[in-house]
Formats: C-alpha cells, structure tokens, sequence
C-alpha cells in the first residue's frame, strides 16, 4: 500500500519498504476496514477515505482526506 494526502504528499508506504504490510482488520483505520473487506486476492483498489474514517484529528497523523493505493496479496485466516 502507499497513502498520500490530497496534495500529493507521501506519507507511508509498504512499498517503498520493500516488503508487504500484514494487518488484521481490527488494526487499521475503519476507512480501511470498509475498503477492503470486499476485496479479493490480486486485487488493486485506490480508497478516497474522508478524516471522520481516517485518523480523525489524531494528533501526529495526517488530516484531512487520504488517499491509499492497495493491493491485497493474501487473506490470513
């Protein structure tokens, strides 16, 4: 994944790492959660995810709107 503010700027990236991120459902911001529980494996999607769903005003995150490129690799039981 990589998530970027409205303006562009690069915040995270797993790709960047180098290595995919692995997260449980219950440990990702809830625009996430409802982004990609429909999702299936091998499948790209770009998530538009408004800040009540994002980090809503925590402080050291980003604000506002962003924008998260996914890819989801595998589906842990």
């Amino acid at each position: 994944y990589t998530g970027w503010t409205t303006d562009g700027r690069m915040f995270d990236s797993s790709r960047r790492r180098g290595e995919p991120a692995t997260f449980g459902l219950n440990q990702v911001i809830p625009g996430w959660g409802e982004g990609v529980q429909l999702m299936v494996v091998g499948e790209q999607r770009r998530l538009w995810i408004p800040q009540e769903l994002a980090y809503n005003g925590r402080p050291g995150m980003p604000a506002g709107m962003l924008v998260f490129d996914i890819e989801l690799l595998a589906i842990e039981p």
